[in-house]
């Protein structure tokens, strides 16, 4: 007899019987809740990938690399405004048509649950990294509540963290409906929050879940180190 009865997948929603080793037993980790052939499609970036921004620079094509970075990296750090802003970007997973769908559920369908499907992959991230706290790229007001939750607050509470507010978002236009261009020209979005402490010379991580094009993190990236933060990280679920 089995010691854990089946349980349904996270992802797709198929009963199946979790793996169970030591950590389990001896040091208090969570069962899996992903099923095995869910899990295979959850594809880690492999090398080589770009520093800045984790792209896999062996998929991204000739034209989309300059020298040992991707394109829209070398883009960022030409410009006097932005360089050296965000000091690197880490993505759990590759941007495919499975994590797609598993992201648009998360989001738009109110989902909330499948956040604890990349927990441990969170918490393993972050273990690695410095930082003295993680700020979730915030929503405006409306996207709030339409969606009635942050998705970068959920994916900081699987990591084990607290979040720290440190950011409010003003509202604009959906960034999935605007061009690449628009995204990257994209300004004026991020304030810091009245309630966010002293920032000066402190390391942060912001966490948000995909990554495009830079330009979401390396905005708020900016407003941080303008108020003084010393070193900014980025960490997201997907690098698209």
């Amino acid at each position: 007899m089995p010691f854990f009865r089946s349980c349904d997948c996270l992802l797709c929603g198929s009963p199946f019987v979790p793996d169970i080793g030591w950590n389990t037993f001896f040091l208090g980790e969570a069962k899996e809740e992903v099923c095995r052939e869910c899990r295979k499609k959850l594809v880690k970036p492999e090398g080589p990938l770009c520093p800045l921004c984790s792209r896999p620079l062996n998929k991204a094509g000739e034209k989309y690399r300059r020298g040992n970075r991707c394109r829209d990296c070398h883009f960022w750090e030409k410009s006097a405004k932005f360089r050296g802003v965000l000091e690197k970007n880490i993505s759990l997973y590759e941007y495919n048509g499975f994590l797609r769908e598993v992201l648009y559920r998360f989001k738009y369908r109110g989902d909330y649950k499948i956040a604890r499907a990349f927990s441990r992959d969170l918490k393993n991230a972050v273990k690695r990294l410095p930082f003295d706290a993680a700020v979730p790229i915030p929503l405006s007001e409306e996207r709030l509540y339409e969606r009635g939750f942050n998705q970068a607050e959920a994916l900081i509470a699987e990591a084990g963290l607290e979040p720290l507010h440190a950011l409010t978002r003003v509202h604009s236009e959906k960034q999935a409906k605007k061009s690449k261009t628009d995204r990257i020209l994209l300004a004026g979005v991020f304030q810091l929050h009245p309630a966010s402490g002293d920032v000066k010379g402190k390391t942060f991580l912001l966490v948000d879940d995909v990554y495009t094009t830079g330009s979401t993190v390396r905005h708020a990236a900016r407003v941080l180190k303008e108020a003084g933060a010393q070193k900014i990280l980025s960490l997201t679920v997907a690098r698209s």
